[in-house]
Formats: C-alpha cells, structure tokens, sequence
C-alpha cells in the first residue's frame, strides 16, 4: 500500500458514496480507513486497514445486497461495532439510496432501551450487523419483520460492478438521532446535501490545504461529532481516518494519545472529560514515548468548553511536544449535521470571564479572570459557512452583542427536520427571526438551538441549555456552574458525574444534585454529612444558592446519554421517581 502526502484536488460530489468511487479511480492503493483494535495479547493495538479500492469494492457488495431487500428511502439500521465494518454499511446504505439510522449493537450498558425505541420509531427494513454481533441482533429483531445483514459475510462478488447510485441532494441520507440529553430521542433528517457542506465546513476550518492530515477519532461513529468528522470528512478529501473503539480509550487513554502521536497533521475530537481523564490518567512512563508536536487540531465540543480543562491538558503534555494552539473549542448540534461554530488551529484560546450574576440576568458583563466569582468560558470561534444569531427565545428578536439568549442557526448543513415529527419540525427548524437582523419583515428558515449564548468580540460563547436552567426564586442559575462548585468542593465527589437540576417544592422551584462518589473511595470510607456540608457551604457562597438535596450515589448510577454526556433530564426523572438514596436533605 501506498500513500501520498496529498491526494489530488478534491471534487465537487453530491454525496459520500460518490466521493469514495472517485478515490478508488485515482488513488486506488491509498489508505483509507484503518481500525485499532486492542485485544488483550496485542497491547499495541492490531491495525486493520480498507484502501480506497477495497472500501468502494465492500461498499458497491454490500449496497448490491441492501438493494435486494429495501427499496430507495427505506431504513437501514447500523448495528455494527466500531470497525471498518460500520464505516463500510454507513456508506453502503447511501450509495444503495436507502437511509442509514447510526446505531450501536445490543449490550452498551445503560442504553438498550433506548435502542429499542429508536428502532421502534425508525422502523427499518433492513438491519445491519457483523458476524460477531450476528446472533443477539437477531434476538432483538426477532418479534419484527425485518431483514438482519451482516456485512462481513456479503461476499466480493455481489459488486458485479454495480456503481453507487447517484441521489437527489435533497433526498435523506441518514437518521440522526438525537442523544436523548434533554428529552425523548428524535431522529433528525440529514440530506446528502447537509453532510457534504458540513464535512466542508469542517475540513475548511480544522485541515490545512497544505501538507500531511490524518483524522484520529475513538468517538463512536453512532454519534454526529464522531460520524462526521471520521467518515464524511475524510471521504470528502480524500484523508486516512483511524479509528479505535470508545472503550479502549476509556481502559487506557494513552491509545489515543500514541494514534495522534504516530500520524503528522493529526486532527482529533473529544469531550472536555477525555482531555481532564488524560492529563490525569496518563502516567510519566507512557508520556515517555510520545511525541505530539505535529498534531494538528484537538477539537473540544462540549457545552460549554472550559478553559481550565485546555490549560491541564496542555500542561500535561507540553513536555511532549504539544503545541499550546491545537485546542479548539467547537459548537455544534445533530440538527446542524454536527459543526456550527469552531475556534481556528494556531490561534490562541479565546478566554472570557463574565460576571456571574450579571451572566444570569442574561448580560455578558465582564470581570476580572482573578475573580472568585467570575464564570470562566472558552470562545468557540465563529460560524464556518453558515448564519448565527442571537435571540430572545420568548419574543424571538434579535439581541446585540454582549446580551445571551437562544443560538439560532441557517446554513447548507441544517438537517431537514425530526423524521416523521412535523408539529416539533416547524418550530425548531422554521423560526421566523424579528428584528434588525431578521429584516423589516422577519427571516424565517432558522433552527432554534435550544442552547443559550452570546457573541464577545466576533467570539460564539456556549452558556448552556435552555431547558437546563435552574429558576429558583428569580434567579437563573446555569447547572453545570453548579455542578463544577459541587465537584471541587470535596475530593470524594467524581468529576462530570453529577447533575443539578430544579425539582418542585412547597414554596416554587428548588435545585437538588446527584453526585457520583469517586472510583477510588468506597461509601463507607466517605463521611457523608460532612461532604454534604462542603458542597452545600460552597454552593451557597459562590451562587447564593440553597441547595434542597445532595444525593450521593455509587459510580455509574448518574445517567448518561449515548455521546456519554451526563442526562440531567433522566437524572432528575429518577430522583422524582425515588430511585436515589435520600437523607441528605436539610
């Protein structure tokens, strides 16, 4: 095999599938996918590579076999394991003219009944699966009547040189569904057209034209950030995606680290807990053998990026070679594809210190970054190809600079709408913007977010969600504010596995949290009241907060959604519902 340090100039397609047949025709020996795997006797990792020419040869069978069994615009459900393989049935669904639904084999914890719904509300003609998974999706789909595949025994031969079909760039190409986060997964309709302007929008922002690039990723390819960034952007330019599995870097993050390590101009995704879980998991001997001045871009997509989690990363890892200016700060959301809004590579973090009561009223005032009171936010750039603004939610007015409301979003890469969902389809993909910056008349065609925000110095801030908010007497409080105070108040409390929320009260809204105690520190080792103590003591002096109820809970108990994001919606379900511990409440 062979690879150059470029391929040839990229060209204009309609859809991924398109893009892959015109790789295997130029640079047919080129790698194009590899996959880590990390099997216990293998602690280097067993790499498993599809050039070009065989990734289109596995697309073109697959599709053949998916074509026998659903017509266009049928559902096609991916329950594969990270691999080569889901790249290849993702790209297979579309060149087939079905329309993919992203998902994951049954058995990750937690989210089998997710699973279930999501299938029940796709309804897919065909799954999708492996040999290794063969059986227990067979028992999942057993009571519907639906086609189970698995992709690795489709032979070679059903190719027969069958080309992709060419789609609509309006038609569907992929289901994406929402993580569940802050209420019922929904499927949002992605068009071909939406994910090839977003892996442009990508590739414009975090890969140099000039060169080597290399896409390093062990998000899951169920998810947009991982789906987009591991398989649309590098098909679309022609680039080597490497992909490891999500658990083997939760078992050992240094994998990451030596995959981005090992490729020059790597560019790579996380949330802010892989960059916190690496600076302090990485031991000095493994740091030993890395070298990381020639990654090119480390995006962060969590909302809201902290800047103290890019600093401990980079101080971490300076040693090594890492550059100060590869962290970038990203915003983005499923209904958009994925990205919206991207701090730039080799541009230095863009701090911002609010006020905190003053953020609460909804007005960026700035404070001094020294002050104890302040809230400290990264800058996530500003918008790649598409529109951003900021509005009153209830009066959907345009606001000015400095004064945080609902980002709204319109652009080439916001997806068509929720499958089958039309009521919720007009109000959170059709908005109307009032307003100086809608026009004399209003500008309809926008996608309300349901993120709050504000723009600094041409800067996009995340502030937080919408639907998040804790309101207890007039005052706003954002919970993941909360939640930072609650985890540094006492070391026993684990980081980002906690969530604060309002819950009803005699008297109108009160906040509760339900905090996870660290791995390493057994129940009966912690002193509960005197934990509970701290946390309520620095809440109520930083926030001016009363807190009704702190529950601690063993590790895992505190939900989390499928991106592995902390689900303070089903969180705050269960403690209504009684299924934490109580006795904490004073």
């Amino acid at each position: 095999m062979t690879d150059t340090p470029r391929p040839p100039l990229t060209p204009v397609c309609r859809s991924l599938p398109e893009y892959v047949r015109h790789w295997a025709e130029t640079v047919p020996e080129r790698r194009a996918f590899t996959f880590v795997d990390h099997p216990a006797a293998h602690p280097r990792g067993v790499h498993r590579t599809l050039t070009w020419r065989r990734l289109d040869l596995r697309v073109r069978a697959l599709a053949a076999r998916l074509a026998e069994e659903a017509g266009p615009g049928a559902r096609v459900a991916l329950l594969c394991p990270q691999g080569t393989q889901y790249v290849t049935a993702f790209l297979a669904a579309l060149a087939a003219g079905t329309v993919a639904v992203p998902l994951y084999p049954p058995g990750l914890p937690g989210h089998d009944d997710r699973l279930s719904a999501v299938l029940a509300d796709a309804r897919p003609a065909v799954v999708v699966t492996t040999s290794d998974a063969l059986d227990e999706v067979r028992r999942l789909c057993a009571d519907d009547a639906v086609t189970v595949v698995a992709a690795d025994l489709v032979p070679d031969e059903a190719a027969d040189d069958r080309r992709p079909v060419t789609p609509d760039a309006a038609a569907v190409a992929y289901l994406q569904y929402t993580s569940g986060s802050t209420r019922t997964p929904a499927g949002v309709e992605i068009t071909h057209a939406n994910v090839v302007a977003n892996a442009h929008q990508a590739l414009t922002v975090y890969v140099p034209d000039e060169g080597p690039a290399t896409c390093v990723g062990w998000l899951p390819l169920y998810h947009d950030m991982g789906l987009v960034l591991s398989v649309a952007a590098p098909v679309v330019r022609g680039l080597l995606s490497v992909l490891m599995d999500p658990a083997a870097f939760l078992h050992e993050p240094a994998r990451w680290l030596r995959l981005l390590a090992a490729h020059p101009g790597a560019v790579s995704a996380a949330p802010n807990f892989a960059y916190d879980y690496c600076a302090s998991a990485v031991t000095d001997a493994q740091k030993a053998e890395l070298r990381l001045d020639a990654v090119a871009a480390l995006i962060n997509g969590s909302e809201p990026v902290r800047p103290g989690t890019a600093d401990a990363f980079h101080a971490a890892f300076a040693a090594q070679g890492l550059a100060p200016r590869t962290h970038c700060p990203s915003y983005g959301l499923a209904e958009a594809t994925v990205f919206v809004s991207a701090a730039r590579p080799r541009e230095p973090l863009r701090r911002f210190a609010f006020d905190r009561d003053a953020l609460a009223a909804g007005k960026a005032l700035p404070a001094r970054p020294d002050d104890p009171d302040a809230v400290l936010l990264a800058g996530c750039g500003s918008p790649v190809g598409q529109q951003v603004r900021i509005a009153d939610p209830a009066s959907r007015t345009a606001l000015p600079g400095g004064e945080v409301g609902e980002i709204w979003v319109r652009g080439p890469n916001v997806g068509r709408g929720y499958h089958q969902q039309s009521r919720p389809t007009r109000r959170v993909f059709d908005a109307t913007l009032t307003g100086p910056a809608g026009g004399a008349r209003g500008s309809g065609g926008w996608l309300r977010t349901g993120d709050l925000g504000t723009v600094v110095d041409g800067q996009l801030v995340v502030t937080g969600r919408l639907k998040d908010l804790i309101v207890v007497d007039g005052r706003n409080h954002y919970p993941q504010d909360v939640e930072a105070t609650v985890q540094e108040a006492h070391p026993a409390v684990r980081r980002d596995r906690l969530a604060a929320f309002a819950v009803p009260g005699p008297e109108g809204e009160r906040a509760a949290v339900v905090a996870e105690h660290a791995r390493t520190t057994g129940l009966a080792e912690i002193d509960v009241p005197a934990l509970v103590r701290a946390v309520r003591a620095a809440v109520s002096a930083r926030h001016g907060l009363r807190l009704a109820d702190v529950v601690l809970v063993p590790p895992g108990a505190v939900p989390r959604t499928s991106s592995g994001k902390v689900s303070r919606t089903l969180a705050r379900e269960r403690y209504l519902a009684g299924a934490y511990p109580t006795g904490t409440a004073g």
